[in-house]
């Protein structure tokens, strides 16, 4: 399992929302923020809403560090077409985000770590590194060893969440392929992700 096991949920709890729809989440028994002063409530700045939008982004996707989430906002920019979607783009063509659509990781901190470990192939070829970029018709496939993981085979079986229309995948073989890349109605956020206010936290 991930080492970020209780950190995460902490996320949950800090934004305020089940961040990945887990029933696991301790937001499903207690729904206000960790520590003494968690209950108190107070209506957000904008900038404080532009910073809350940046970390459910940041924190979805296993807690990306702020220097390589910046980077892949500069990516965003750089690119023709609408920002926020340009950097959701970015976002789902990360190995390990691709390795948890597939539902071969139950969350995308196991997807991360079983990427680092060294358990998937891309085209065939070993990649371990969790944001590597994926490109329209590549391949993933979990490594012989990896496909009898239990982690993985419970990810495979489980009712929690559905496979999205952009990949595809064989959980019998354990393999398969990065269609294309989403748009933001495409992608299955069990809660409302707003990258518009992320662009404008970034370009204060």
């Amino acid at each position: 399992m991930s080492k970020r096991e209780e950190s995460k949920y902490k996320i949950n709890r800090r934004l305020g929302v089940n961040l990945w729809g887990r029933a696991k989440s301790p937001l499903n028994r207690r729904e206000y923020g960790p520590g003494q002063h968690g209950q108190r409530r107070k209506k957000p700045s904008d900038y404080g809403t532009q910073l809350a939008a940046k970390q459910k982004l940041k924190g979805y996707y296993a807690n990306i560090g702020e220097r390589q989430f910046r980077k892949l906002y500069e990516e965003a920019v750089r690119r023709r077409g609408d920002t926020g979607e340009n950097l959701i783009e970015l976002l789902e063509r990360r190995l390990d985000a691709t390795v948890y659509r597939m539902k071969l990781a139950p969350t995308p901190f196991a997807a991360r770590q079983i990427v680092n470990h060294g358990h998937v192939l891309v085209n065939d070829k070993r990649v371990n590194i969790a944001s590597y970029q994926l490109r329209d018709g590549d391949t993933i496939e979990l490594r012989q060893r990896a496909k009898q993981m239990a982690l993985v085979l419970e990810a495979a079986q489980s009712s929690e969440r559905d496979v999205p229309d952009y990949v595809e995948i064989d959980h019998d073989r354990m393999r398969g392929r990065f269609v294309r890349a989403p748009k933001l109605a495409d992608v299955p956020y069990p809660v409302t992700m707003e990258p518009n206010l992320v662009i404008e936290y970034y370009s204060r």
